[in-house]
């Protein structure tokens, strides 16, 4: 069974597992990301939320309300390709959206399957982020539209 819920500073340690592991969007020195950037992120500059399967935290997604960015969605490269992307995606906007009505945007590597996830998720595409990377960009209307049952719709 899939659990998802708000990611708290003892998960760390295995979201920086995750975030290693994976085979796209790799960390050149992964170092580059402490447990001190996790924390700050879930905790002072936005929120982060994990999927447990089996109490093992299997994928997790982080956005930055400071910056108006997605910060990280990894997920577990074993256990890829069971929707736990998409259930982290959607609560992560339906959060943020929740929160402000500034336009979202993230980078993600050229020819990933990172990059046909968002489009298929209705992001659209905003550019370049970097040498190696496209940016996507998501309005809150953009969201809206294509999630008519979500919290911050006025009047609900």
């Amino acid at each position: 069974m899939m659990l998802i819920r708000e990611a708290k500073i003892e998960d760390i340690k295995q979201i920086q597992v995750i975030r290693n592991a994976v085979t796209e969007n790799t960390l050149s020195d992964p170092g580059l990301v402490t447990d001190e950037d996790c924390k700050e992120f879930i905790t002072v500059r936005g929120k982060g939320w994990v999927c447990e399967m089996n109490r093992q935290i299997v994928g997790f997604s982080i956005v930055d309300l400071r910056e108006n960015n997605i910060w990280a969605l990894f997920v577990d490269p074993g256990f890829e390709k069971l929707g736990i992307g998409q259930a982290l995606h959607n609560i992560m906007l339906d959060w943020y959206f929740t929160q402000t009505r500034e336009k979202l945007w993230l980078g993600t590597e050229f020819n990933t399957r990172a990059e046909n996830f968002y489009r298929k998720a209705g992001w659209t595409e905003a550019g370049t982020h970097g040498p190696t990377e496209i940016k996507f960009e998501m309005t809150y209307n953009d969201w809206i539209a294509g999630h008519p049952n979500h919290p911050a719709i006025p009047g609900e």
